[in-house]
């Protein structure tokens, strides 16, 4: 039997196995301590999972993009392709099988930026994108797009406030942070680790300057 504890964690990139889920990094994780799993508990796909997935499909199977340094708390779910067959447009919403290619309204594909946390047991709906460096709170159901560098909360979940100003989150998202080579977010790391916006850009230089140099 494994021994799970809460201090240890999957990741992703070591345990994904379906094709349909891209993991951009080496970084981001899933705290499986009270479940099956990422693939097993927190992805839930019913066309699409581990079974259906080599059936022939009757729809273009939506795809999950996940970044780097992505952390994912316990009992998050994580809704996809399939998941929307019950047409509310309709007089009945019952998925009657006769019916269900008509029944399926894909979402797209879903995206969790990098440096984004999901908090635990919160819900993300079929074709959202989580910004950047976004939080979203314990318990929350997303269901439209949230912006980078944001923190919202609740069912819906809704915008409580921007992590930073906006013209700092402007210079966050134009420095690429996400995108650096492995040494080069290694030797910033201390300034990662910090609110001081300027130190970080002023080091980012820096840098960028003396690898130039170097060549």
């Amino acid at each position: 039997m494994q021994n799970k504890h809460w201090s240890k964690v999957q990741l992703l990139h070591e345990v994904v196995t379906n094709p349909n889920i891209i993991v951009k990094g080496l970084h981001s994780y899933y705290s499986d301590c009270w479940d099956a799993g990422f693939e097993g508990s927190a992805v839930r796909y019913l066309h699409g999972d581990e079974v259906s997935r080599e059936w022939e499909p009757k729809w273009p199977i939506d795809k999950l993009y996940i970044g780097n340094y992505v952390c994912i708390a316990a009992d998050v779910v994580i809704l996809m392709g399939g998941n929307h067959t019950h047409r509310a447009d309709w007089f009945c919403l019952y998925p009657f099988m006769d019916f269900i290619e008509e029944a399926y309204v894909g979402k797209g594909d879903t995206h969790i930026g990098d440096g984004a946390w999901l908090g635990m047991r919160c819900m993300l709906m079929p074709g959202v994108t989580i910004g950047e460096g976004a939080v979203v709170a314990a318990n929350s159901v997303v269901t439209q797009n949230i912006e980078p560098y944001s923190i919202v909360a609740g069912s819906p979940a809704k915008l409580i406030k921007y992590r930073f100003d906006k013209d700092v989150i402007t210079e966050l998202l134009a420095l690429k942070i996400y995108d650096w080579p492995a040494e080069k977010f290694e030797s910033l790391k201390r300034h990662l680790c910090s609110a001081d916006f300027d130190a970080l850009s002023k080091a980012s230089t820096l840098y960028d300057q003396s690898i130039h140099q170097s060549k």
